[in-house]
């Protein structure tokens, strides 16, 4: 847990917290103790999307709920209108838990809750969760990380103004792991993206669809073949992508030749 407070409270008249609470990737038992509990004592629980109808059912009936799911493209509620709404709570004296999908300062936003409920004078608390790419890579098997592949992993985004102006050059390639968030619908670009910044069309990439859910999918091909696996499969968020010699690890090695076996590989 970390907790950040003003130095300096001297006019705060307000007895809320806010709690920006990792909901993890989707499972409740990956949940923390700490989480679970604060789902408990919660007066309202402002929540994404991406958070499974499990999670919110450990909160009690009578606790408040607001959702502010966002979808490409299209938010409920601007992210400037989601601060004010978590001070505005907080103000009125109540726990509020901001609960994100994954871990709140992956990108979920929760530095810029933070910041604005901070120069409020609200009091907030962050309880880490277990990042989507931790929770999926371990479902398949895939080490982000491991003494014979990979020595360093980046995370990105895929879906964000300015892609193709970001410099991306060195995050892929031998010892590297690459993992993109919310890169499905743009798997293309990505690819034609990586391979421009000088990726081998040939690595290995694993899709992983629903991550640590019951529905659960862990696709693998090569970088080269991306685009059209998206579309074979008809991968639909959220989903993961992983680029990599480690996406060649874990489960499903035999769909891994399959699909590199399609973009003109043999073994």
């Amino acid at each position: 847990m970390t907790q950040y407070e003003q130095p300096s409270q001297r006019s705060q008249t307000h007895t809320g917290t806010v709690y920006l609470v990792g909901a993890g990737p989707g499972d409740p038992e990956l949940l923390t103790l700490r989480a679970a509990r604060l789902l408990s004592e919660a007066d309202v629980i402002v929540h994404d999307g991406l958070v499974s109808e499990d999670i919110l059912a450990m909160a009690p009936a009578e606790t408040k709920r607001i959702s502010v799911a966002k979808q490409r493209s299209r938010h409920s509620m601007a992210q400037d209108a989601i601060n004010a709404l978590l001070i505005a709570e907080a103000q009125k004296g109540h726990k509020v838990v901001r609960l994100k999908g994954g871990d709140p300062f992956i990108f979920g936003r929760g530095g810029e809750e933070a910041s604005d409920c901070i120069k409020a004078g609200i009091r907030v608390e962050v309880v880490p969760g277990i990042s989507a790419a931790l929770g999926c890579a371990a479902q398949a098997k895939i080490p982000l990380t491991h003494r014979a592949a990979s020595s360093a992993v980046s995370f990105v985004a895929g879906q964000c103004k300015g892609l193709s102006d970001q410099n991306w050059s060195g995050l892929v390639g031998k010892g590297r792991t690459l993992v993109i968030y919310m890169g499905v619908a743009n798997a293309d670009n990505i690819a034609e993206k990586l391979i421009a910044d000088g990726a081998s069309p040939d690595i290995p990439v694993a899709v992983l669809e629903n991550g640590t859910r019951g529905n659960f999918r862990a696709l693998r091909t090569l970088l080269t073949d991306l685009g059209d696996l998206v579309r074979r499969e008809n991968v639909k968020s959220p989903a993961l992508l992983v680029v990599g010699e480690v996406a060649s690890y874990g489960d499903a090695e035999d769909r891994f030749v399959e699909y590199a076996q399609m973009a003109g590989v043999e073994f």
